[in-house]
């Protein structure tokens, strides 16, 4: 990002923030759990299911403090970090007006792309005007993304773990990265398969903007293109790999299943998909606050993409083999089993994969 928003005060305020978080996940999640636990054994409850778990979470007393933290260190971070850019917003600006006389990728913008009302009526993540009213916004969102994830993605690991642990060899000729925001997830498949077409689509002009500019800066191919997943602009079978991270938890699920029968139309025989997202994990707690998580950082739809039946999609679509793979942003990807036990508070992370037949 923008080395502008590093002065004193920009950083006391984010840091701020970012050890309110880290408390709630790491001290507050855990003692409600304890609570919970305690709650159910005292009346004898077995309850395996979410949505059975949230009555019971609701009348617990820390959920009150659990549920208001969520919500109000979010708020006060998209408050900090949108203060920031205003005050630097001159040189911001400046940023994604200094292009390369001979850029190595490209940039296409559709001012006319219709956006879809599911995507323009919330304030998704709770950033006030979303990440496509202004140019200001994707820098917004740059930042606000990075203490979200508790600074542990600041050189985006989890993408990088996506494409080094999830994605096939290749070779590759043509990667298309869906939603992708100010190009996070797409620069790692322009690093590891420096051979491919590498796309990043997003709906977002401003977040296209910074996406373009940052990766000609450094150096990377990259091709960007406004458009919805739901219609590309791609022909058919020509698209080794579709990806996409933390996007469909963001679309109804009827949106959902047209990105994935989009997804198998442009594939070539024998490419894949692969989506970075977060999906149920069994227990039935943890996915009772995943749940309510959707309504305390306005992301609506996350409930429905857990209740949805995706890999059934994936069949209607004719991709073959759908599955959810548990993923460890920490390190090791999905070259695991199953979910690593942990204390604190953290996204149910999983990837989606199918392919299409040969």
């Amino acid at each position: 990002m923008v080395d502008a928003i590093r002065t004193l005060d920009d950083r006391s305020q984010l840091d701020f923030v970012l050890g309110l978080r880290k408390r709630w996940s790491g001290t507050l999640y855990p003692a409600l759990r304890r609570e919970f636990e305690s709650e159910t054994a005292a009346r004898g409850l077995e309850v395996d299911d979410p949505k059975q778990a949230m009555p019971v979470m609701h009348d617990l007393p820390l959920y009150p403090w659990f549920s208001w933290m969520e919500r109000g260190q979010q708020k006060m971070m998209w408050r900090a970090v949108s203060d920031a850019v205003e005050r630097h917003w001159p040189e911001l600006r400046a940023q994604i007006e200094q292009l390369p006389d001979s850029p190595k990728g490209g940039l296409e913008l559709d001012p006319e792309l219709e956006l879809p009302d599911w995507y323009t009526a919330y304030d998704i993540h709770v950033q006030p005007g979303g990440v496509w009213s202004d140019d200001s916004s994707a820098f917004v969102y740059e930042e606000g993304a990075k203490v979200v994830m508790l600074r542990e993605n600041d050189e985006y690991l989890f993408h990088r773990l996506l494409v080094e642990t999830a994605v096939p060899a290749g070779p590759h000729e043509r990667i298309v990265d869906v939603g992708c925001g100010f190009g996070k997830s797409t620069r790692p498949f322009a690093d590891i398969f420096p051979e491919a077409e590498v796309w990043g689509l997003d709906l977002s002009a401003p977040c296209l903007k910074l996406a373009h500019v940052q990766a000609e800066q450094l150096d990377k191919r990259i091709y960007f293109r406004q458009a919805d997943a739901r219609s590309t602009g791609f022909d058919g079978d020509s698209v080794d790999v579709v990806s996409g991270t933390m996007v469909l938890h963001e679309m109804p699920p009827e949106a959902v299943r047209d990105v994935l029968m989009e997804s198998a139309r442009i594939l070539r025989p024998g490419g894949v998909v692969r989506f970075l997202e977060f999906a149920v994990t069994g227990d039935a707690f943890r996915d009772a606050t995943v749940y309510e998580h959707g309504d305390r950082n306005n992301e609506p739809f996350i409930p429905m993409l857990f209740d949805a039946d995706v890999e059934g999609f994936c069949r209607e679509a004719g991709l073959v083999n759908p599955r959810w793979l548990p993923f460890d942003e920490r390190g090791r990807g999905v070259d695991i089993e199953d979910r690593p036990e942990r204390d604190e508070w953290h996204f149910p992370w999983a990837v989606l994969a199918a392919e299409k037949p040969e």
